[in-house]
């Protein structure tokens, strides 16, 4: 029997995280994965987007991904909306990443690990995901493409 989570909100409405909460849950992932550590199936329940619309209910039944959603539950714990925000936006930019060709310049898979540029990262811990609980995209290539000024010049562009 899979443990069970009802998410109070749509996938599409999952809240942004911080950058460094998600570059945690992925050291914490990818520690828990050299550890060879088991987790168990997980099902979750989304909150339809309207008040008539029906749930959405996802299973997480890949080693893998068991794997992860254990160790973030020790970690920062799934018994909160950015726990599972968390949980969510480290699933979906796994898959994006094994998907979408055009990411390969955003990161680099080593020996020494996964480096993920920070772009990336900044926007798979803010861009919306879709009803799926996947990342578009199309949309994420587009906010990849557009240059994001940096706080200071954005400062210096303020008077």
């Amino acid at each position: 029997m899979p443990t069970a989570y009802a998410i109070p909100f749509a996938p599409e409405a999952t809240p942004a995280v911080p950058p460094r909460a998600l570059l945690r849950a992925w050291e914490a992932a990818r520690d828990a994965a050299n550890a060879a550590l088991e987790g168990p199936p997980r099902a979750f329940r989304f909150r339809g987007r309207t008040g008539d619309a029906p749930a959405l209910d996802l299973l997480l039944e890949d080693r893998d991904a068991c794997c992860w959603a254990e160790a973030l539950d020790r970690h920062v714990g799934l018994d909160h909306a950015e726990g599972i925000a968390t949980l969510l936006r480290l699933l979906a930019l796994l898959e994006v990443m094994g998907r979408a060709h055009w990411l390969r310049g955003h990161f680099d898979i080593g020996r020494e690990g996964t480096v993920l540029h920070p772009e990336l990262l900044r926007a798979a811990a803010t861009h919306p995901l879709d009803a799926a609980a996947r990342f578009d995209e199309e949309g994420l290539r587009g906010r990849l493409a557009r240059p994001r000024l940096s706080q200071e010049s954005a400062g210096a562009l303020t008077a």
